[in-house]
């Protein structure tokens, strides 16, 4: 019968943008694989990957362009426009079994959660980010974690949250406040959280714990294969400590730098971001080495060879792959105690720091960097079984309402 089981999967944009997207193209081949009739459902955008029912995405809108585009994204917060029409088209033609979301809001809208709702699809709902409890997205304001608006809406507005601009938080307000917790949960089925952390505060903000669903994000098997297996060459890890990421303000990178000026140990530093040309004006040293993007197969030579990967971040960090596929690749970790990353790292897999605590983050480097026979090989086999599509598969299942 699975055969005939059909699933729509629904993102704002169908290529590896972030790990939103990574995620949903993982599931659809998963899903593929099992042989279940899989469509997907998008914005129209230049670098989505090939897809069959591209002919059905949302057009394309944008909030840099011009007056007539902005109102164009503006007027798509609050489901008008032709999004409407054009899911509507997919829904009748496709006929799914189960819908299920992932990143929708600005680019798509929540009206396509109602719509699938009406037809009567089982309706399931993946929580990238913590846009249903803040509407700026990441519980930040001015660069601190903030939870102002759990209680009290208004305070996007006051507090000018979304991108520091009052009309940009107007926009994200009246969006909201549309949107509200009364019809989502209305509408959705279930609400699939990575992280217990993200269930916890959906909890707090009221959302009906019988909806939450719990299930850590996943790595691909052909992914998970290539991570974890040994180099050519492969020889204990090398006395240097990396960070992978971006380079802003909430992934905590300020406060690494400035412990590792005080360190002996070489500081490798991966990635790129609105902050990466003034840190390596005031950072970069023989000790302190910034190596800009990389690509995967870079990365993973990178952290394969490191004594450890540091997660410094100072917000609320909801299900990280950056630590996931640090573990699959046998390097420990060590965290920020914060969101969701202390569900990630468990003894033997490294170590958490009070978050934004320099001292407790250098002990924690200089005890990691004085260990060079960590087993590496135990670290990635415990995260192969807690990260694999199969453990996935089978508590999604049971969301998706499937047996057996």
């Amino acid at each position: 019968m699975k055969q005939k089981l059909r699933i729509l999967l629904v993102n704002k944009f169908y290529y590896p943008r972030g790990g939103d997207c990574i995620s949903m193209i993982n599931l659809e081949a998963l899903l593929r694989r099992m042989g279940y009739e899989v469509a997907v459902y998008a914005m129209a955008y230049p670098k989505n990957l090939p897809c069959e029912t591209a002919r059905y995405f949302a057009s394309e809108v944008s909030f840099s362009g011009g007056l007539m585009e902005k109102l164009k994204a503006a007027n798509r917060l609050f489901g008008t426009g032709d999004i409407i029409r054009s899911f509507q088209r997919i829904l009748d033609d496709f006929r799914p079994n189960i819908v299920h979301f992932h990143n929708i809001h600005s680019y798509l809208s929540p009206i396509v959660v109602k719509l699938a709702h009406e037809m009567g699809c089982r309706v399931v709902w993946t929580m990238h980010d913590y846009k249903l409890l803040c509407p700026s997205y990441n519980c930040l304001c001015r660069g601190k974690i903030c939870e102002a608006c759990f209680t009290d809406l208004t305070q996007v507005l006051r507090r000018k949250c979304m991108k520091d601009s009052a009309v940009a938080s107007a926009l994200a307000y009246g969006e909201a406040l549309w949107w509200n917790r009364r019809k989502l949960q209305h509408w959705v089925d279930a609400f699939v959280c990575p992280s217990a952390f993200m269930a916890q505060k959906m909890r707090v903000c009221g959302y009906d714990y019988i909806k939450l669903a719990v299930i850590c994000n996943f790595i691909e098997k052909e992914k998970l294969d290539f991570l974890s297996q040994p180099e050519e060459q492969e020889s204990a890890s090398e006395p240097y400590y990396c960070y992978v990421g971006r380079l802003s303000e909430e992934k905590g990178i300020r406060l690494l730098l400035d412990v590792a000026q005080n360190l002996p140990y070489p500081l490798y530093v991966a990635g790129d971001g609105p902050l990466a040309e003034e840190l390596r004006k005031k950072y970069a040293s023989e000790k302190i080495r910034f190596l800009g993007h990389l690509s995967s197969k870079e990365v993973v030579r990178l952290v394969k060879r490191a004594r450890t990967m540091v997660v410094p971040s100072v917000w609320y960090e909801n299900n990280p792959l950056s630590i996931i596929e640090s573990l699959c690749m046998g390097t420990p970790v060590i965290g920020s105690e914060v969101g969701g990353i202390p569900e990630l790292i468990r003894e033997g897999d490294g170590s958490l720091f009070r978050m934004g605590d320099k001292e407790e983050l250098e002990e924690a480097i200089e005890a990691r960097m004085s260990v060079a026979d960590t087993d590496r090989q135990a670290i990635s086999k415990r995260a192969r079984a807690r990260f694999s599509e199969e453990r996935y598969w089978q508590e999604l299942k049971k969301v998706y309402g499937i047996e057996g």
